[in-house]
């Protein structure tokens, strides 16, 4: 676990029913902490990138995309108030009260660094970075498959072939054997007719 700056506990504003807030009572620290720091997923796949922190005053949470494709603002939220969602993002992330956000349906793009930034109203700042690694599903693996299995079944096809002249040929050598044996018998007993 990667845990930035010290903090305080969560706080419960009264106002509020809905969901938690973190509120402010007095200038602060921030603590944020980043459970995962690296992430592995597959091409389609929903992550999330699990963050979780506190502070004194009310939080703006903010996330960011940087890859080689450049820097791309993902969301903004202040805590119990307004959520800016980049329309790059609109209909694949939902954000939670404890700062992490969920990414639907990940691409081959979405690979990169994802820096989170938790400012307080005071002016406290936490930072944390998690490395999400997005692999395609290897077609290829699937293709070599089914290529081995079609050579297995031709390899299988041909022995069968084979195995089928061989008893063929085997049973005609039989046949011809038999009938020179029949043959060979009846010109001995013709013979043995003959000098009797």
């Amino acid at each position: 676990m990667l845990h930035l700056n010290q903090g305080t506990d969560l706080l419960h504003d009264p106002e509020r029913s809905e969901t938690p807030m973190l509120s402010c009572q007095a200038p602060g620290g921030v603590s944020l902490v980043v459970p995962q720091p690296n992430i592995n997923a597959t091409v389609a796949q929903n992550i999330l990138l699990s963050v979780e922190y506190s502070c004194r005053g009310v939080a703006t949470i903010e996330w960011k995309h940087v890859s080689s494709w450049g820097t791309t603002s993902i969301v903004e939220w202040r805590s119990g108030n307004y959520v800016n969602i980049s329309t790059v993002y609109k209909d694949r992330v939902t954000t939670f009260e404890n700062g992490s956000i969920q990414l639907r349906n990940v691409g081959m793009r979405d690979a990169g660094y994802y820096f989170v930034t938790v400012m307080e109203e005071h002016g406290t700042n936490a930072y944390g970075t998690i490395i999400v690694n997005v692999y395609e599903i290897i077609y290829e693996d699937l293709h070599f498959v089914a290529v081995l299995f079609t050579f297995l079944a031709a390899v299988s096809a041909v022995l069968i072939c084979f195995m089928w002249l061989c008893n063929k040929s085997l049973h005609l050598f039989q046949k011809k054997t038999t009938h020179k044996l029949t043959a060979s018998t009846t010109e001995e007993i013709e013979l043995e007719t003959i000098e009797c």
